[in-house]
Formats: C-alpha cells, sequence, structure tokens
C-alpha cells in the first residue's frame, strides 16, 4: 500500500479515536440536535446538493453504470426529502447507549448489569448510493459511535456535500468534527488502508455489490459486518391468495430493482400453477421484467431460457429467474442451496405451511405475504439502517443504532471480598 494512503488512514484514525472518547459520553440532547441541524442543513441546501448529484450522475453516464446503478446513485427532491426525514427520525429515537440489559443480584453479595456502549470507531464503505452518507452518519452518532465513511468513487460529490451538512450539524451542536469523517479521495487504496486498520477502525461495513463485499470479507484483518447479496426469493404456495400474490410479486421485482431487497427468484407452487395458470410470470413481463426459467414455465410466450447461474444471481435489474416446486419443502431446499441468507418470502393462507417455512430457514429476515422491499431499517422503524447484516455474529437483519452497540459490565459490591 502507498505511504501516502497510510499516513492519511492514520490522520483520519487518529483524529477518530480522539473523537470517539468524547463521544462515548455525549447526552442524548446534543446528539440529537446535531441531527436535527443536519436535516435542517440539507433542507436548506437542496440545490447545493442535487448539483453535486448531477456532477456524478455525468460520472457514472461516463463510466457506463447500468440503469439499475444510475437509480440508486441519483438523487431528487423526494429522496432528499427521505434523508431528512431519516435524520429526524434517527434524531428522535431513544438514545441506544446506556441501555441496562440485564441486571441481577448474586449471591455473593455483588450486584451486576449489563449495560449498552458504543463499538467505538465504525468504517462504512459504499458504493453508488449517496443517502448512506446520511444514514450511516446518523445511526452512528446516534450510537454514539464515531464513522469513518469511504463513498463509492460514482457518488464522490454528491457524497461531499451530505456530508457538509451533517459536519454543520456536528458543529452547531458542539460535538467534534471529526465524529464523521469523509475520506476525501476517489482512490481505492484508501479501501485497502481502511481494512488494515486495525489501531483505528472497530467494525467495516461495507454496502455494495459482490465484488466489494467479497474484497472486504477477503481482505479485511478489521471485524466485519456484512452481507454477499441480496439474492432475495418470494414463494408462491398453493394456498397463496392470488390477488395478494400478484401484488406482492411485482412489488417485490419492480419497485426499485437496484436495492438489496429486491426479489431476484420467484418460486410458484405447482398446484398454484396448476389453479391459476401464469399470471404471476405474464404480469411480469407485462410490467418489463425479463423473465429466465426452465422446463414448464418456458411455454410462456415472452420467458427466455435460464443459464445455469441465473439461480442464485443478484441481478439489480428488471432480470429475475423462476421455477417450478413441488411444495413448500422443494422450495425451502431450493432457497437454501441458492440463497444468501438475506431475506425470502412466503405467499400463502395457510399457518402450518407459514410455519414451516419461518422454522426451517435461517435467512435474516423472513416474510409472510409481504413484499421483499420492505427489508429496509426505515420500514422496520429503525428510521434508517446502516446495512442488512447476514452473518450470525453480533448482529443480524437491519443494523440501526441498537446493533451498533456492544455492552459491558458494571459489577457493584460493599467491601465485597471473593473467599
Amino acid at each position: 500500500m502507498d505511504g501516502q494512503f497510510a499516513d492519511l488512514m492514520a490522520e483520519i484514525g487518529a483524529k477518530a479515536r480522539a473523537a470517539a472518547a468524547e463521544l462515548a459520553f455525549a447526552s442524548s440532547e446534543r446528539k440529537s440536535a446535531a441531527l436535527v441541524s443536519a436535516a435542517a442543513a440539507v433542507r436548506d441546501r437542496e440545490q447545493e446538493i442535487l448539483d453535486a448529484n448531477c456532477l456524478d450522475l455525468d460520472y457514472g453516464r461516463d463510466k457506463g453504470l447500468s440503469p439499475a446503478m444510475m437509480d440508486r446513485l441519483k438523487l431528487d427532491s423526494h429522496r432528499l426529502r427521505g434523508i431528512v426525514d431519516g435524520l429526524l427520525a434517527v434524531a428522535a429515537q431513544k438514545d441506544p447507549v446506556g441501555r441496562v440489559l440485564a441486571e441481577w443480584d448474586r449471591p455473593n453479595g455483588l450486584h451486576i448489569q449489563r449495560v449498552a456502549t458504543p463499538l467505538g470507531v465504525v468504517g462504512v464503505i459504499y458504493e453508488s448510493r449517496p443517502n448512506v452518507t446520511a444514514d450511516a452518519g446518523a445511526l452512528c452518532l446516534q450510537s454514539g459511535n464515531v464513522v469513518i465513511l469511504r463513498g463509492g468513487s460514482e457518488s464522490f460529490h454528491s457524497s461531499e456535500a451530505i456530508h457538509d451538512c451533517l459536519q454543520q450539524g456536528l458543529r452547531e451542536a458542539g460535538l467534534p468534527e471529526a465524529a464523521i469523517q469523509l475520506v476525501p479521495t476517489r482512490d481505492r487504496e484508501m479501501v485497502t488502508a481502511m481494512l488494515r486498520a486495525t489501531d483505528y477502525i472497530d467494525v467495516i461495513v461495507p454496502r455494495g455489490g459482490k465484488g466489494l463485499v467479497g474484497l472486504v470479507q477477503r481482505e479485511a484483518r478489521v471485524p466485519v459486518f456484512a452481507h454477499l447479496e441480496g439474492i432475495c426469493h418470494v414463494y408462491a404456495d398453493k394456498d397463496a391468495d392470488l390477488e395478494k400474490a400478484r401484488r406482492v410479486v411485482l412489488n417485490a421485482k419492480t419497485r426499485r430493482t437496484g436495492i438489496c431487497g429486491s426479489a431476484e427468484c420467484l418460486l410458484i407452487d405447482w398446484r398454484f400453477y396448476t389453479q391459476h395458470g401464469s399470471v404471476l410470470i405474464e404480469d411480469l413481463l407485462k410490467a418489463g421484467v425479463e423473465v429466465r426459467t426452465e422446463g414448464e414455465l418456458l411455454k410462456i410466450p415472452g420467458t427466455v431460457k435460464a443459464a445455469p447461474d441465473d439461480f442464485g444471481r443478484e441481478f439489480l435489474d428488471m432480470i429475475i429467474a423462476a421455477k417450478l416446486v413441488d411444495g413448500v419443502d422443494e422450495a425451502i431446499a431450493h432457497i437454501r442451496k441458492y440463497g444468501s441468507q438475506h431475506t425470502e418470502a412466503i405467499l400463502t393462507e395457510n399457518d402450518a405451511t407459514a410455519a414451516r417455512f419461518f422454522e426451517r430457514l435461517d435467512s435474516a429476515i423472513l416474510m409472510r405475504n409481504a413484499s421483499t422491499q420492505f427489508a429496509d431499517g426505515g420500514e422496520f422503524g429503525m428510521g434508517a439502517e446502516i446495512g442488512i447484516a447476514t452473518g450470525k455474529l453480533h448482529a443480524r437483519g437491519p443494523v440501526g443504532a441498537e446493533q451498533l452497540c456492544s455492552f459491558k459490565y458494571l459489577v457493584t459490591g460493599n467491601g465485597t471480598i471473593r473467599s
């Protein structure tokens, strides 16, 4: 790694560590005030942010980004209002730091509390979506963590403009500006520098495609919260309600194809297909979705023969894989083989079938009769989320402010000694 990037990482990291020592005990009022001020700054500086986003969109077009990736990159007035609302929602949340998670007395005279504490310094490495700058900054601040943000080269100018608003909020609340830092270069060497910064960063959160997340998981020396891909499945059971199924399938695939909660595979029970025909596939085709499939479903006009790797693929586009299965157990087996343990949905009116689906799959999020597009911290009432974690340790599912906390034990005695 180039020495200049190691030096830059050391400079940013030292500032982060110093800020973390102060932020860990900052009052709820000051943290909330910083987020409210940042929200006001985003609202007041809307045109400045949109102008910066235009530069990023030009850069993305020159790079040949796909329509789905361009959609992830784009900001408009509606999305900026979403950023403002997200900042205010996090500001209104109860402070997770200092929560007593458990409390008990021991026969030896000790009183013990397990209390939530910040993780320390969080590094967030992300691609395309500039709103992650606001979401990650807000959640880390609310949970008492300092954050080092390394946005994608595509969103460089947008992220800078949003970061300036967060910095304004910190200044106005009297909190250290180093609590939310943005890496000031597009060079990918800084990704490597962050992954090796064990002296400065306590956990890395990658937000992006398979290439980025795979790189982070392979090379990080710092612990990682990550999901490799969002290969989300929707299973239409034999007992699914037809109208509910039509609404959910169409929304799960087409609402926004470029997010990790977008459905990438539709599994249809043979008995549902026998009863209702090809309506779910036809709905997708009419909406402009390319349906890649095999066997009986290839008889439906407009479908395309699936390649071997289309099952288990994150398209992030107007493309979906589809397959007929023989009952819930075959659907479960398919998801276990091809899924990424992100989000799966079952469409059924049968309680026992739904319970079997929930019990026998171990994805981070399981849904019944609801769109996978709800796999989002804001929709879970968390205000925002820094990512969807699919690992088994510490955090799973939407990572909000509470999930960005660790804990410590507070032990009180009265001159108590061990015999």
